[in-house]
């Protein structure tokens, strides 16, 4: 009869482990996501001002066409930086083993990257350059925004700060594409103060992602 009772509670325990496995996948569809790179922030932003330092300097053409071409590489870089971050981090997590579903969050950056490039290339095109700085930090500001909940909610501080340089930028006097030190500072204290968000949080959550990957590795071993 003791044997018959511990048989009969198989499958019950089996059933709870399931849904605790259940939710603990929920639960990581709504965790902080991982994806985007801390030092990689800071990176781009040093590089941002080392743009800026260069386009300052008399050897390089006081052009639109040069100062387009170099913040167009500055961008290009960053994106590629961070891209290289998020497979790098996708591949090699544990926790989230490589799941596509963790990806999610990226799709809410495109909608702000998508218009930025837009009014990007409508300015090009009527050779309004002087309004730039202030689409690229809006457009920074908006793609912060749109991460906040599955990131730090001191993101959004980021987003509001690029948001409000690039309104002072579309409206204070003077303000034009050939000075570089507006949006190298700008992207420079941006690019810093969300690194350091996103450095401070993965260093916070290190060691809980450490006690679910051993849990999630007891509960297998049961299973």
């Amino acid at each position: 009869m003791r044997k018959i009772s511990e048989m009969s509670l198989v499958p019950p325990i089996h059933d709870a482990l399931g849904a605790v496995q259940q939710i603990r996948r929920s639960l990581q569809d709504t965790q902080r996501f991982k994806g985007w790179s801390g030092p990689v922030r800071a990176l781009s932003g040093t590089l941002a001002v080392l743009v800026a330092y260069l386009l300052d300097q008399e050897f390089i053409p006081r052009n639109r066409s040069a100062h387009v071409i170099a913040w167009g590489s500055l961008f290009l870089t960053a994106m590629l930086l961070n891209l290289g971050a998020l497979i790098h981090w996708f591949v090699h997590d544990g926790v989230i083993a490589k799941n596509p579903r963790r990806l999610k969050p990226i799709l809410d950056v495109i909608p702000p990257l998508f218009v930025g490039a837009v009014l990007t290339s409508v300015l090009l095109v009527h050779k309004q350059t002087d309004y730039l700085f202030g689409v690229w930090m809006c457009m920074f500001g908006l793609t912060n925004l749109a991460s906040h909940y599955v990131l730090p909610s001191a993101i959004s501080l980021v987003g509001v700060f690029y948001i409000t340089a690039g309104v002072l930028c579309f409206f204070l006097p003077g303000m034009e594409f050939l000075n570089p030190w507006a949006m190298g500072l700008v992207f420079f204290a941006g690019e810093w103060c969300g690194g350091l968000v996103l450095y401070a949080d993965s260093r916070r959550y290190a060691a809980f992602e450490h006690y679910m990957g051993t849990w999630n590795d007891e509960s297998s071993d049961e299973n």
